[in-house]
């Protein structure tokens, strides 16, 4: 029985584009393209976790629109439970800390790339809401 572990993600706005991050190939799901974000910390809220985990692996400051849909997806191994939220780009200048590429896609461009498993149902919903 594999433990739980809850990440959150954001589906960060900038410019009318979508900004997503390729995984560095030292991570789990190498070279795969997500929605960025981190591990929840112990006591520690979702909007506190994505709005550090932004900082910490992209450099920029962002702010929460909505929450979307939790998605609980089993790799084998190991299960996550992504917590996504729909967020705008405040200010900063993107450094990748652990990432190995972004880009900011068009919402008609983001079935192009190849998505970890956990983030495809967030991409669907997203794709489906009206902003």
């Amino acid at each position: 029985m594999s433990k739980i572990i809850n990440v959150t993600c954001a589906i960060i706005l900038k410019n009318e584009k979508i900004l997503v991050a390729q995984r560095s190939t030292k991570m789990k799901l190498p070279l795969k393209w997500e929605f960025p974000g981190g591990k929840l910390e112990f006591n520690e809220s979702e909007i506190d976790c994505i709005k550090r985990e932004i900082k910490e692996e992209i450099n920029i400051e962002i702010e929460i629109l909505q929450k979307l849909s939790n998605n609980i997806h089993d790799y084998g191994n190991f299960k996550i439970n992504l917590i996504p939220f729909l967020a705008c780009y405040i200010s900063g200048d993107i450094k990748l800390a652990e990432h190995t590429d972004y880009r900011l896609l068009e919402r008609s461009e983001l079935l192009n790339i190849d998505w970890a498993e956990a983030d495809i149902p967030i991409v669907e919903e997203f794709l489906k809401l009206e902003i």
